[in-house]
């Protein structure tokens, strides 16, 4: 796409303020990174808190009649069992079992708060449209701004600016005023550490930023600290780690289906991904660290010590809390075990690497 056609979110100006280097992603210009480089951005959400625009991101509100079990006939959670205030991440499955997208669902007394990816947010739109009933409303809030503030000192940054957030718990959700600006903010994220993601007016979001910002605590992330962030975490990106071609059971998201839906299924692809959860798949997503320095990047080749191929990379970089190259991917369920020894083919050269645990850094989400 050419900069003319780029869309942009509502923290353009900020970004290029704050010296941001701007790239192309999902169709907006977007910050890959500030100044003080993607490493030291890394650390200092590990260490601190970052702050993180994620106003590409697609938010939509469904309010009606029976509107939790109108959603339920197109995702495997158990949307009808969510409590006011209270978050659930679920999918978009297909016919064949397969992920049209990952989503986060809030409930609120009177609506459901949905945030989707930022490159299926408009299939997305037009799949709820298809398929939810008359009278379940679907309004887009794609005007509003996202801001997701992650890190260990994110809470005391909460604390003092929008305290009824900071008393919220892991996948917990409100309506905050944080500095006079009224918000929705859920205590998620996509990092694996505790923080909050703020939904907050267009016009509103640049003053929000700028209050957080001058947080001592707080710095500005960009898209490269994000995604080692969460690599690091062991949590999916879609269009990569998970799409159309792979199953929830494949990706070992088996704990995002819940025991009701498992005995009456129900959702799109319902009987393929049942089967596999009773009986098991030929493959599986796994976590995978490199022998040596040399990162394995997605779509790096995967084989087993006779060199028969066993899958693909699916995620991979260097991850600067482990120190080291760090990576996910799909192998032959045989082979998926932790520990066991494979083989990448970097640039046509057989490089050793096992398959590991994840997360690679520990989770530290505030459960109370």
């Amino acid at each position: 796409m050419s900069a003319e056609t780029l869309l942009t979110t509502p923290l353009n100006a900020l970004h290029r303020e704050l010296g941001g280097k701007m790239v192309e992603f999902a169709g907006y210009e977007m910050p890959v990174q500030y100044p003080a480089g993607i490493m030291a951005e890394h650390l200092h959400t590990r260490a601190k808190a970052g702050l993180f625009d994620v106003s590409h991101m697609g938010q939509v509100k469904l309010s009606g009649e029976n509107v939790a079990a109108a959603l339920e006939t197109l995702v495997p959670g158990e949307i009808q069992a969510l409590k006011p205030g209270r978050q659930r991440y679920t999918l978009f499955t297909n016919e064949e079992g397969g992920i049209l997208d990952d989503l986060m669902v809030t409930c609120f007394n009177d609506h459901l708060f949905l945030v989707v990816n930022a490159g299926c947010k408009t299939q997305d739109i037009e799949h709820l449209r298809a398929h939810l009933p008359a009278g379940v409303k679907l309004e887009v809030m794609f005007e509003r701004a996202l801001l997701a503030l992650q890190g260990p000192a994110a809470k005391d940054v909460m604390g003092r600016l929008g305290p009824k957030g900071a008393a919220l718990t892991f996948m917990g959700g409100a309506r905050v005023e944080i500095g006079g600006i009224w918000c929705t903010v859920t205590r998620s994220g996509y990092t694996g550490e505790d923080g909050f993601e703020i939904s907050v007016e267009e016009d509103k979001a640049e003053a929000l930023a700028r209050l957080l910002l001058d947080q001592p605590e707080v710095m500005p992330i960009g898209l490269g600290a994000r995604d080692s962030l969460r690599l690091e975490a062991g949590l999916c990106l879609y269009g990569h780690d998970i799409d159309t071609t792979t199953t929830p059971i494949e990706a070992d998201l088996n704990w995002a289906i819940g025991k009701r839906r498992r005995e009456e299924g129900g959702f799109p692809g319902a009987d393929i991904i049942l089967d596999q959860l009773k009986n098991g798949t030929k493959r599986k997503r796994v976590g995978i660290r490199p022998e040596g320095r040399a990162p394995m990047r997605e779509h790096t080749e995967l084989t087993d010590a006779a060199g028969k191929p066993i899958g693909e990379i699916t995620s991979g970089g260097f991850g600067p809390s482990v120190g080291g190259p760090v990576a996910m991917g799909y192998v032959d369920t045989a082979l998926a075990s932790v520990g066991t020894a494979i083989t990448a083919l970097v640039r046509g050269k057989p490089l050793p690497a096992q398959v590991a645990s994840m997360p690679f850094t520990p989770h530290r989400y505030h459960r109370g």
